[in-house]
């Protein structure tokens, strides 16, 4: 380990978050937010592309050692930082842009170019999908290496992090730049290696993860100051720290709507399993006494809130049959609190939904992505009420060790900035914690897709057979197809009746990733039927196959409407990439979940009896309805991630007043 004070201090650097703002402030940074949104931002980007743009002939005609001595002279003159950097900018992405063409055979499109221009000024760049995010961030993260400080690339899944690395390699090598990535079966000695790169490509959960392990590691002495004076007063010559990490300074999210607010809603927690024989005792009792519980007769259940409450029948009957029961059946609470528990689990966490079984184990499904967490448990006993269900061995409970949001994570970055396709419904939110502008980069080519209508349905059995209709006859007409579904059950249901019509279509959820690239790379062939859960393989272009475009290209057909509008956007985004033709429609029934969960019952009632009654207007009411249930739903989501970032203020102010380090 190097005893120079500057490296030890870079190894845990980060930035310490300020307060959320409130009030009169909170109003004002709003309207600040907007200032910086503004279109005259854009403007500059294009006008600064052009000027790029412009000296395209003079590294065009450099031998690639020439070439290559340019770039490390840019990279040797931003090391020094300083000012100069600004205006060294331009001309050094005219000469990545030179590099990338020459070791990946592609010239960055003008909208590209603005992208990187965004990401290397910390802003949020929409970008649509097919528009080449994965080259756009590459040529800023350059620039962010040639610094000399780490440079995260955080994105989504474990695929994508080692295929953007290992694909961009030769261009970071040609640019005198070290490119590493890390991923979850990584030891420690891979990890300190591969954070030890001028870039690394990493996911968000194995960053967070890593941050708070080498925070645990530190214990006392996460200021450095501390431990440059224990140094002093007893040197160790050559110690390993044993940190992984090497500080954080840049970070450029891809796919940020995912990562910066649909996972923001839970913490990451670093835990611990500890013996608790009479919790899995418990966790199992408790499921075979509610055996004898009814819905509506003993208990009630809230699905918008994932809340049960027992009638006066229900009590009085765990009263009974826990009056024999020894030890914690006694105390009223926590009887109650185990009870409740379980029927949680049975009325909202669902088998191919909310988690998958795999290995004889219980794994939760990513509801925004549908991918498998193998990694995470649920809190507080429920992962054991879940495996109960399950009738499988019941796990040991986890003891929280380490807990920080990704919120409040990714405001320690110095520098941030990030890519989705789908940023304009968040700008607000974006703005208002991670003080990050929102900039909505053009597409390379017009968007020519097709929205078709949405089709509704009373009942949803009369949707599906709907939907396997419509993907017969365009099926029929070579067209290709994606479809979405929600769940694991709904894809592997669909995929049967399909099978049973006669054709078989590919098939990609959260039991069948192996092949998720070359499934979703495939999809654009004619004639070709891919049913994808809400992961729709994020990352991975869908070409059309020969002919394609003259049949109307890719069709995406949603079978439900999502709680948030971004992931039906994600969805159609799959079809009419780069001026392709393409089109997309959704299925939806009165009997959907995002209805039956945040639309009143009364109005549900009033709905159904339009369609029973063959009233006019009932579509047009059912669209109204599906709009309220989204900005419902979306509203109820904002709330949980504002109390997320409350909690994150609670424990900042508690363990400040405890005298602990905090962040």
């Amino acid at each position: 380990m190097s005893a120079v004070p500057t490296h030890d201090y870079r190894r845990s650097d980060y930035r310490v978050p300020a307060r959320p703002l409130a009030g009169l402030d909170a109003l004002v940074n709003r309207a600040i937010g907007r200032f910086h949104r503004r279109a005259k931002i854009l403007q500059s980007l294009h006008d600064d592309a052009g000027a790029i743009i412009s000296r395209e002939r003079e590294y065009m005609e450099m031998a690639d050692a020439v070439l290559q001595r340019r770039l490390l002279e840019f990279r040797d003159r931003f090391r020094r930082g300083g000012r100069q950097m600004e205006s060294l900018a331009l001309p050094a992405l005219a000469a990545i842009r030179e590099a990338a063409d020459r070791k990946l055979g592609l010239r960055a499109f003008p909208v590209q170019l603005m992208g990187a221009l965004a990401l290397d000024s910390g802003f949020l760049a929409e970008m649509a999908t097919g528009e080449g995010k994965t080259l756009t961030a590459g040529l800023a993260a350059v620039l962010a290496a040639w610094s000399r400080r780490p440079c995260h690339v955080v994105t989504v899944n474990d695929y994508l992090v080692q295929r953007d690395a290992e694909w961009l390699e030769p261009f970071y090598h040609f640019c005198g730049a070290r490119v590493g990535f890390v991923a979850f079966w990584m030891g420690q000695p891979e990890r300190l290696k591969n954070y030890g790169c001028d870039v690394t490509y990493v996911t968000s959960k194995e960053l967070l993860a890593d941050f708070l392990r080498d925070r645990l590691h530190l214990g006392r002495m996460q200021n450095p100051t501390r431990r440059l004076i224990r140094r002093m007063l007893m040197p160790q010559p050559n110690a390993p720290d044993g940190l992984v990490l090497r500080g954080l300074h840049t970070a450029i999210v891809d796919e940020a709507d995912s990562v910066l607010i649909d996972e923001a809603v839970t913490p990451l927690i670093i835990s611990a399993s500890h013996k608790n024989e009479s919790l899995r005792q418990a966790a199992q009792l408790a499921q075979e006494m509610i055996g004898m519980m009814r819905p509506q007769t003993d208990y009630r259940a809230n699905a918008r809130y994932k809340e049960i409450e027992l009638t006066k029948l229900g009590l009085k009957k765990l009263v009974d049959q826990a009056s024999h029961l020894p030890g914690l059946w006694q105390g009223h609470d926590r009887r109650l609190e185990l009870v409740v528990q379980a029927l949680v689990a049975r009325e909202f966490f669902h088998r191919d939904q909310q988690y998958i079984i795999a290995g004889g184990k219980v794994v939760i499904v990513d509801e925004f992505t549908g991918r498998p967490m193998p990694q995470r448990t649920w809190r507080e006993g429920m992962h054991q009420a879940v495996e109960a269900k399950e009738g499988l061995p019941i796990s040991d409970p986890a003891e929280t060790i380490a807990r920080l949001s990704f919120q409040r994570f990714f405001k320690c970055f110095h520098k941030l900035s990030g890519m989705t396709g789908t940023a304009r419904e968040t700008a607000g939110e974006l703005w208002q914690i991670y003080g990050l502008a929102t900039v909505s980069i053009p597409t390379n080519r017009p968007c020519i897709r097709e929205q078709w209508p949405d089709r509704f349905f009373a009942e949803e059995s009369d949707k599906w057979f709907a939907v396997v209709a419509e993907i017969e006859r365009l099926h029929r007409a070579g067209r290709p197809l994606l479809v979405g579904t929600r769940s694991v059950m709904a894809s592997e249901r669909l995929g049967q009746w399909l099978l049973q019509r006669g054709f078989e279509a590919k098939i990609l959820n959260a039991t069948r990733l192996q092949e998720e690239a070359a499934i979703v790379a495939l999809a654009g062939e004619p004639g070709r039927v891919t049913i994808a859960t809400n992961m729709a393989g994020r990352g991975t272009d869908i070409k059309l196959g020969r002919h394609v475009a003259g049949l109307g290209g890719l069709h995406v057909i949603g079978t439900e409407r999502h709680e948030s509008g971004r992931v039906d956007r994600q969805l159609f985004g799959r079809a009419a990439r780069q001026g392709d033709p393409g089109s997309a429609q959704v299925f939806v029934s009165l009997e959907d979940e995002l209805l039956r969960k945040f639309l009143p019952k009364p109005a549900r009632n009033i709905l159904a009896g339009t369609w029973r009654r063959d009233l006019p207007g009932r579509e047009r009411l059912t669209k109204s309805a599906v709009t309220f249930a989204q900005n419902k739903a979306q509203s109820l989501a904002f709330k949980q991630r504002a109390g997320v970032l409350r909690s994150d203020v609670w424990l900042d102010e508690a363990l400040s007043f405890a005298g602990a380090d905090t962040i």
